[in-house]
């Protein structure tokens, strides 16, 4: 009787795994390197060029966490991009003209990140407008004061430790990407171990049987919006130390990235559900755009169009699925 049991379980696991969202991703992101490498006679896999793709790839996995937050909620952060940018142009402006340390500016830029985004949060919670309209309004204000701060003017020069540190590497791996990694494993241990974590959760899978199991559905929308502008300040450090410069353009086309590594890792748009590690191989598959693009010099249109492409087939592939499994129910 045990040894008919066990094939079938194992079985039934195999398959569990082979159906998860991850599988797929990883499945696509494999395939993917291999035919990019293939189309670059192999010169994506010399060390500097594989180097430097792991390097680029810390900021879009960060960014897609930060947006990923506020999914699970079932709300959007459309200042995620140019609040990163805030943030770097504001611990780089602390470097040079007030001469601040390092360590200092930093620690700045990350706290500035999360008071813009507490501040979201409690404009949502007060207002009762949708975080689309308030997170726009937001970004156009940050944008403003990027510019109007800071000008623009290019910041360069700010913190030779900290550029060095965006060039090291441990493990055979960039630092820069392990720090990424390692935000990316505390967002998830966030929501799987903590209470906090999973008030989010429960506020955006079902926000009224939330409120009547004593969720605080503001406090979630609060936290949210805080550790999305958290982690755009980790992002903007993380830039400062792979650019060695930024200037006032810095963020700008992180917004659809910002999107496209949660929703196609799949995270559902409803609220209730985060894919930490499905949100890394989404990012993972978006820089493999932008290899090809510096590869085959493609425009800047076409890698957007491309990107743009799979999301809305991802969001549309996630709405059938849900119709589906409402139709089993």
């Amino acid at each position: 009787m045990t040894a008919a049991v066990a094939p079938s379980r194992a079985g039934g696991g195999a398959r569990r795994i082979v159906r998860a969202p991850e599988f797929t991703l990883v499945c696509l992101a494999l395939t993917g390197f291999v035919a990019l490498s293939i189309a670059t006679h192999g010169n994506l896999l010399q060390g500097g060029t594989l180097g430097a793709f792991f390097r680029f790839l810390a900021v879009p996995i960060v960014i897609g966490l930060s947006q990923m937050v506020v999914l699970a909620i079932g709300q959007m952060n459309l200042s995620v991009g140019v609040l990163t940018g805030f943030c770097a142009m504001a611990g780089a402006w602390l470097m040079i003209a007030q001469g601040w340390p390092a360590p200092v500016a930093v620690t700045a830029s990350l706290l500035l990140g999360a008071v813009v985004g507490a501040v979201n949060g409690l404009l949502v919670v007060l207002t009762r407008i949708n975080a689309f309209i308030v997170t726009l309004a937001t970004m156009t204000i940050v944008d403003g004061l990027r510019y109007g701060v800071h000008g623009p003017d290019t910041f360069q020069g700010y913190s030779p430790g900290l550029v060095d540190l965006g060039r090291a590497a441990a493990l055979g791996l960039p630092v820069i990407f392990l720090i990424a990694v390692v935000v990316a494993v505390a967002v998830g241990l966030f929501f799987a171990r903590t209470v906090a974590g999973r008030h989010l959760l429960a506020s955006g899978g079902n926000p009224f049987s939330a409120r009547l199991s004593g969720v605080s559905n503001d406090r979630s929308i609060v936290l949210a919006h805080t550790i999305s502008g958290l982690l755009a300040g980790v992002a903007a450090v993380l830039t400062l130390a792979l650019s060695g410069s930024v200037n006032a353009s810095v963020g700008d086309d992180l917004l659809l990235r910002s999107f496209a590594a949660p929703i196609i890792g799949g995270v559902a748009l409803a609220g209730g559900v985060v894919a930490v590690f499905g949100t890394c191989l989404a990012a993972f598959l978006v820089r493999l755009v932008d290899v090809a693009q510096a590869q085959f010099n493609l425009g800047q249109s076409w890698v957007d169009l491309i990107v743009g492409a799979v999301v809305l087939g991802a969001v549309l592939v996630g709405a059938v699925r849900q119709k589906l499994t409402r139709s089993r129910k």
